[in-house]
């Protein structure tokens, strides 16, 4: 009605908004990593990433730093609870849990959290969109909003060698991503680290869908690409692992909610 004072906005710092929280012990902070692995594993299954046995997200321990929390070998993705993780060191040996781990896919996890130590988090799975764009040698373009996060911080190895065991490949898989959170492996499929187990979780379903619209284009036309100055702009609002955790969150929330029993 005329003449009503209109309702006053509330102070900001009476709203809600998550941040990555603090850790009071090393204690919470592993179960808090755990927890969200577990979860990632979860949402990664849902999405389709599971490949038979192929597929991994690893999480290094807080406290034991050359040590890493892995999914269980041949353990779905979707049925994965926080009592089922196995704690492997920098070998590949088991030290905690009651599975085995697979030992290929470890090696590469393990080199590439070695070069990293900022890195808490890798995932790397054989999803479809990724190898697709993998078999074709290909970066991710600067084409979307979303594509932008990854300008000029994504690497290509160019190279196959089979199914990788050798510590030797592993170091070199770690040399070509560097300093970058993503990782195109020719023939293979896409790799991605963050400093939480949500950020690497986020990077990998982002540039799936990257990939995924990247393909669609070009098969439908010739994309047109961002220009480089607006590509970094963009990159710079949106490439942080900070933005990828706040992106992860409503994935967190959904998960945790709808399939409780992963915190057993």
């Amino acid at each position: 009605m005329h003449g009503q004072t209109p309702p006053l906005p509330l102070p900001t710092d009476q709203l809600q908004f998550a941040m990555p929280p603090m850790h009071d012990s090393v204690e919470d902070e592993r179960r808090h990593r755990k927890e969200r692995l577990a979860g990632a594993l979860r949402i990664f299954g849902r999405a389709g990433f599971e490949d038979g046995v192929s597929g991994h997200i690893t999480a290094r321990d807080p406290e034991h730093t050359d040590c890493f929390w892995v999914n269980p070998f041949g353990m779905p993705f979707k049925h994965v609870t926080v009592g089922d993780l196995v704690l492997a060191n920098q070998d590949g040996q088991v030290v905690e849990g009651r599975y085995h781990v697979n030992q290929a896919a470890f090696t590469v996890h393990a080199q590439v959290h070695a070069a990293r130590p900022d890195v808490v988090a890798v995932a790397h799975c054989h999803s479809v969109h990724g190898r697709a764009l993998a078999a074709l040698g290909e970066l991710i373009d600067p084409i979307t909003q979303e594509s932008c996060a990854f300008y000029e911080d994504v690497a290509l190895y160019d190279a196959y060698t089979g199914v990788t065991v050798d510590i030797e490949e592993g170091r070199r898989i770690a040399d070509a991503l560097g300093s970058r959170k993503a990782l195109v492996l020719r023939n293979h499929g896409l790799l991605t680290v963050g400093d939480s187990v949500d950020a690497a979780a986020w990077w990998f379903l982002s540039m799936e869908r990257s990939c995924q619209v990247q393909l669609l284009a070009k098969a439908a036309g010739r994309p047109v690409l961002i220009d480089h100055k607006l590509a970094v702009a963009t990159r710079e609002q949106l490439g942080g692992d900070l933005v990828a955790w706040i992106n992860y969150q409503p994935l967190w929330q959904d998960i945790s909610r709808s399939e409780p029993d992963l915190l057993s």
